[in-house]
């Protein structure tokens, strides 16, 4: 079966990265599910408590991204049905880890509050890259290079320097989706690069302290961006994740 998908439906070679992309957003959407069951006290579900210690999902998956990623080296090059079970194993570990992303960042169980949406936001830019790389884009552009491109290294090492750059430059002014895609996209860093940066990003910190007009502008900016996009965004996260918790105060370890 799997040597049949990859024949007739995967480009060869990719169908470990797609299982893997389709087990890491099952995990994501069915994980999603049954917290938000568990918040509203519905269904059979319930928290994993171990001696009075409540256990993350992030434990087993740390656990399963381990096997999953060892197996899938180990089992490199054969692309048989052990290949394609590491992936899937990978992908389930990978899609527990981060549903909880956002708990490892703060060190703290901030699952259902503001903080908490850091972990939507990653997961679906992790889709999407994956999902980019699935539809033929490589890091840096290199696989738009001609045949004569690619037999010139130098022409090679350019393109990927220079996308390299433009992500960086990205990066640095505050842009950090631009930046993750522009390492997938070809150029699309540039377009980040070359506008105003953020005003509390490095750029500004670095090159605007003596330029007032220019961190005024990026001020307004940055401003009228948030205002037309937050909200769309956030009601997009609250549907995907659930809508955080209006109040600060929550009992430890509480889904």
């Amino acid at each position: 079966m799997g040597h049949w998908l990859e024949r007739n439906i995967v480009e060869p070679g990719k169908l470990p990265l797609l299982l893997t992309l389709a087990a890491f957003v099952l995990t994501f959407v069915v994980t999603r599910v049954i917290t938000r069951l568990i918040r509203a006290g519905k269904g059979p579900f319930g928290n994993v408590k171990a001696g009075g210690l409540h256990i993350h999902h992030a434990v087993p998956g740390v656990v399963l991204t381990v096997l999953g990623g060892f197996g899938v080296v180990a089992s490199s090059g054969r692309h048989g049905a052990a290949t394609a079970l590491f992936a899937v194993v990978f992908g389930v570990g990978a899609g527990l880890v981060l549903d909880e992303f956002a708990l490892i960042l703060h060190l703290d169980d901030v699952y259902w509050t503001e903080s908490g949406r850091k972990s939507v936001e990653v997961v679906v830019l992790t889709a999407a890259l994956v999902a980019l790389v699935l539809a033929g884009f490589s890091p840096f552009g290199v696989n738009n290079l001609s045949q004569s491109e690619l037999q010139d290294r130098g022409a090679v090492i350019t393109s990927v320097v220079v996308n390299f750059v433009f992500s960086l430059v990205a990066l640095s002014k505050g842009k950090g989706r631009i930046a993750l895609f522009g390492v997938i996209i070809p150029f699309v860093a540039l377009f980040g690069a070359i506008r105003l940066a953020r005003p509390g990003s490095y750029w500004a910190r670095r090159f605007y302290r003596h330029r007032p007009r220019a961190l005024a502008r990026a001020g307004r900016r940055a401003d009228r961006h948030d205002r037309r996009w937050s909200g769309p965004r956030r009601a997009f996260q609250d549907w995907i994740g659930g809508k955080p918790d209006q109040q600060a105060a929550r009992l430890p370890g509480r889904r």
